[in-house]
C-alpha cells in the first residue's frame, strides 16, 4: 500500500510517500523544510516532489494519512485542506491523525513515559502524556510550560527543545512529525481499509477574529 503523509501543524511543512504492509513500513522519499509561513506555499510541491523521488504518480496512492494537530489556524488549514484535495481528485481516502502522536510514535522507547511539546507561540505549548509504549495517556492540551504540572521529566517535539527549562525536562528527538511517523499511527485503519475519520483539526483554541459587538460609524452625522 502506498500512502501519501502530509503534516502542517509544526514549523515543519513535511510530505512523504511511504509503502506499509503487514510486514513493515518504509519511507520511499520525503520532503521536509522547516519554515512556519512557508506551509501553503511548500506542501503540494514537497508532496509532488516526493512522488517523484519515490518513482510513483499520484494516481498509485491507496490513501493519505493527514496531521490534524494541534496547530496554529493558518499553517495547520494548509495540509489539510491539500490532503482534503489530493483524496477527492484521486478518489481515495484520507486519514487524520493527532501530530502529536505522529512525533510519539517516533520516539525511541526507554521503558519510561514521556512526554511531547509542539509549540504553540503566545509562549504556550501544545502538549500530550504517552505510556512507555507510546500510548496517549493524556491530551492533547495547549497550556503555558510553567503551568503544566507533571513527574515526567523527558519530551520530544520543538516545544520541548524551547521551554525545557520552564518545565523541568530533557530534551528528546524527534522535533517534529515524520512521514513514517504519522502512517505508523494509522497503520492499522490503512490496513483494514476501515473507514477514515472526517478531517476535522485539533485547533485547542478559540479563534482570534471576534465578530463586532456593534457596526462602527464611519461617518459624522
Amino acid at each position: 500500500m502506498l500512502v501519501l503523509a502530509i503534516d502542517t501543524a509544526t514549523p515543519a511543512v513535511t510530505a512523504g510517500i511511504v509503502a506499509v504492509d503487514e510486514a513493515e513500513l518504509v519511507t520511499r522519499a520525503d520532503r521536509v523544510t522547516v519554515d512556519p509561513r512557508a506551509h501553503g506555499e511548500l506542501i503540494a510541491p514537497h508532496a509532488l516532489a516526493a512522488a517523484e523521488e519515490a518513482g510513483v504518480t499520484l494516481r498509485e496512492l491507496d490513501a493519505i494519512v493527514c496531521g490534524v494537530g494541534p496547530g496554529p489556524f493558518t499553517g495547520l488549514r494548509a495540509g489539510m485542506a491539500t490532503a482534503a484535495a489530493y483524496a477527492h481528485a484521486l478518489g481515495i481516502p484520507a486519514y487524520p491523525v493527532c501530530s502529536l502522536d505522529a512525533i510519539a510514535s517516533d520516539v525511541v522507547r526507554t521503558e519510561k513515559p514521556f512526554l511531547v511539546f509542539t509549540d504553540a507561540r503566545r509562549r504556550e505549548v501544545y502538549w500530550a502524556a504517552y505510556d512507555a509504549s507510546g500510548a496517549r495517556t493524556d491530551g492533547p492540551h495547549v497550556q503555558r510550560p510553567a503551568d503544566i504540572e507533571t513527574d515526567i521529566r523527558v519530551a520530544a517535539g520543538d516545544g520541548a527543545l524551547q521551554y525545557a527549562a520552564s518545565v523541568g525536562v530533557v530534551p528528546i528527538e524527534p522535533r517534529f512529525p515524520s512521514p513514517a511517523g504519522l502512517v505508523r499511527v494509522a497503520r492499522t485503519a490503512l490496513l483494514e481499509r476501515a473507514e477514515p475519520e472526517p478531517l476535522t483539526p485539533l485547533y485547542l483554541r478559540r479563534p482570534d477574529a471576534v465578530e463586532p459587538a456593534a457596526r462602527k460609524r464611519v461617518t459624522a452625522l
